[in-house]
């Protein structure tokens, strides 16, 4: 997450299926709820995570040696499922940064002629705020809940969709580079999908998910009230997915995040999901935020529990999240 100034410091996923189908099911309300027949891989999770935030990535500061290494494992991943770049490579070349720098991006092409005229964001930021420049002990800013988990779980969707081809309307797989520079790579990527017309349906970027909250629902949303994706979310899952943080509005998360640059552009639905509540971990922008704090049952729960809304919103008729008046 962009720096919060006014807080003190507090591989992969070959996901595994039995089956990989999808089916509806009638609800009490007039909407279906989706049954996904298809589990996420808490071992693969792990791995994916595990590198993402290890020694070996520098902390992944955008333009810096460790994190080209992020992005070659990225690419790596997308290549294995056979997710097709969405530009003529993966590579999305920041325009806004000094050095060379690169979102990297994807596409997972919508099964239905007409709605995969229409996108689905899911994204995360893959950079973080590499070493310390001060002498001590730990230098590497591993950034493990921030911004590696939302990685881990985007990667997840992304090879759900590749494999089941439950989705209807397209998906934009985005990891942005210089979110801790002040949303670069998100600012960077609208701009040219503004120029190409991009048809924006809804954005879902995940944030800081490594750890769960002691709350009676699994996430909260940022901008909660700007939209109905919250009580839609929980519509289409079945379940207390979604809540209302009362500090997320109070610190007004919403614009500190790389949902912010698309909603600035497109002025759709998109937002963060997140479960860093500023109570359940202590060490946001610290070299102390390592894999072996992240709780992988958690983060594998939470894409579990997820894949039904993202499924839902992809293959509904019309576009049925919208911004609330």
């Amino acid at each position: 997450m962009k720096k919060l100034y006014f807080l003190l410091p507090f591989i992969f996923i070959a996901c595994k299926s039995s089956t990989t189908n999808v089916a509806e099911k009638d609800s009490k309300s007039d909407s279906k709820i989706i049954e996904v027949n298809y589990k996420v891989s808490e071992t693969e999770i792990s791995d994916f995570l595990k590198y993402l935030s290890s020694d070996e990535l520098e902390g992944r500061e955008t333009g810096t040696k460790g994190i080209e290494k992020a992005a070659v494992f990225l690419e790596d991943f997308l290549k294995k499922n056979n997710i097709k770049p969405y530009f003529k490579t993966y590579r999305d070349t920041l325009t806004n940064f000094k050095t060379p720098a690169f979102n990297i991006v994807g596409v997972i092409e919508g099964t239905d002629p007409e709605l995969k005229k229409e996108f689905v964001v899911l994204s995360a930021h893959y950079d973080h705020i590499g070493m310390e420049k001060k002498e001590q002990a730990d230098k590497i800013n591993n950034g493990a809940n921030d911004d590696a988990s939302g990685v881990t779980s985007v990667a997840a969707m992304a090879k759900y969709f590749a494999k089941t081809k439950a989705n209807k309307r397209s998906i934009l797989i985005a990891f942005f580079a210089g979110e801790e520079k002040g949303l670069l790579g998100s600012k960077s990527l609208v701009q040219k999908l503004k120029k190409q017309d991009f048809n924006l349906y809804t954005q879902l970027n995940i944030e800081m998910i490594g750890v769960p909250m002691k709350r009676d629902y699994l996430a909260y949303i940022t901008g909660f009230d700007k939209s109905n994706m919250a009580s839609k979310i929980n519509e289409y899952t079945g379940k207390n997915t979604i809540g209302f943080l009362p500090k997320e509005a109070e610190y007004e998360l919403f614009y500190r995040s790389d949902n912010y640059s698309f909603y600035d552009v497109f002025k759709k639905p998109c937002q963060s999901i997140s479960t860093f509540d500023f109570e359940n971990f202590d060490f946001y922008h610290h070299v102390s935020d390592e894999f072996k704090l992240m709780d992988i049952p958690h983060i594998t729960a939470f894409t579990q529990e997820l894949l039904p809304a993202v499924t839902k919103i992809s293959v509904s008729p019309t576009q049925e999240i919208t911004m609330n008046k």
